[in-house]
């Protein structure tokens, strides 16, 4: 006779594949205990051990202490009855699959409910070939669906694990081209004596005007990147021009003023270096349109630009030079106002004056953002 609690049973060896594989436990539901014994006696005669309940709270109490793979419930029961048990079972235990018996009349029932996820419905009386049948479609549907997910959920895990790994590796490549960039420009700042570590430095400040005027993180990368190699275009100045003490001929200043287009034209097949190449190729033009190489004006003269040449003059007015020492901070803020509207972007300069002589201090103070540090 069927037991009052869960067993575990075995599908005969002739069930379908899936069925075959795993042990399932299953569960009889109805308020009729004639009806309940019949169905538990079909089960048994095909190999199986089925628990019962006689109504659908004595069903969830047995289902909140053991794990049943598939519940067979009549539909019409006293009190909470099997549409209740089934949207209880597809909240509380989605993985188990259900099967509902309906009596004369009641398609309509049967048919809500695999609306509401039944896998199946049996009519009464039960038929022993409809039954196993259903019961073992049932299974083998319950068995893919969880085999699916379980795919799923691998897939899923190895696509999370690749992006870390792709994600570390644009890190440390990210990480390489800083400081390939950072040895590049230190060399350039070598060769020009006076300028020490001239470019960190403009990286720093443009960056802190940057955040004041309210740049993306992926803006202020290409602003970093373009105030940081500003000056590439510098290897392709003569010495004699580049290093020459006393002031250069209109001549030697045509050759000067091209190191921003050879800049650019350096970093123009350097894919993420294309928004850097644009900084590069106009951060010695001004707001008036006095500077070079196109004399542009105004806002024609990108962003990024407008910023690096206030961060720029703020360094040559603070910074020493083998012929000055260099000025205060309170003597370079007056300077960039006073030029506020001709060499430079007004906004800009508003944003550069609302940082604080502590913020400027703190910015001289720091490593080079492009060092790792230990």
């Amino acid at each position: 006779m069927p037991t009052s609690s869960a067993a575990l049973i075995t599908p005969r060896m002739d069930s379908t594949a899936h069925a075959q594989i795993y042990q399932a436990r299953l569960l009889v539901v109805d308020d009729d205990e004639a009806v309940r014994r019949i169905v538990a006696e079909l089960l048994q005669e095909e190999g199986y051990e089925p628990a019962i309940a006689a109504s659908a709270e004595e069903a969830l109490e047995l289902l909140s202490k053991n794990q049943f793979e598939l519940v067979i419930s009549d539909i019409k029961m006293p009190g909470a009855d099997g549409l209740a048990l089934l949207r209880n079972l597809r909240e509380s235990h989605p993985e188990t699959a259900v099967i509902m018996m309906t009596g004369f009349g009641q398609i309509e029932s049967a048919v809500e409910a695999l609306k509401l996820g039944a896998s199946d419905y049996l009519t009464k009386p039960v038929r022993l070939a409809a039954l196993t049948e259903s019961v073992l479609t049932a299974l083998n549907h319950r068995f893919e669906n969880l085999e699916a997910a379980n795919y799923q959920k691998s897939l899923e895990g190895d696509v999370a694990s690749k992006t870390r790994e792709l994600e570390q590796a644009y890190a440390q490549i990210n990480e390489t081209y800083k400081l390939t960039l950072e040895a590049l420009v230190t060399a350039l700042d070598a060769r020009e004596c006076e300028t020490g570590h001239h470019s960190q430095r403009v990286v720093k400040y443009s960056l802190a005007i940057g955040q004041k005027l309210g740049l993306s993180t992926e803006e202020l990368e290409q602003l970093a990147r373009g105030a940081l190699l500003h000056d590439i275009g510098k290897i392709g100045v003569p010495d004699s021009i580049l290093l020459k003490p006393g002031p250069l001929t209109d001549d030697e200043w045509v050759e000067m003023k091209k190191h921003p287009e050879i800049g650019a034209r350096i970093l123009s097949d350097i894919e993420f270096l294309q928004d850097a190449s644009e900084i590069v190729m106009t951060h010695q033009e001004q707001w008036n349109g006095d500077g070079y190489p196109a004399g542009l004006t105004g806002e024609d003269i990108p962003l990024g630009s407008r910023i690096f040449a206030v961060a720029d003059a703020l360094d040559a007015i603070v910074s020493d030079r083998p012929y000055r020492k260099g000025r205060s901070l309170s003597y370079a803020r007056e300077e960039i106002e006073r030029y506020a509207g001709r060499q430079f972007d007004p906004q800009v300069v508003q944003a550069f004056l609302s940082l604080t002589d502590e913020e400027w201090i703190s910015l001289r103070e720091e490593e080079s953002i492009y060092r790792t540090k230990d």
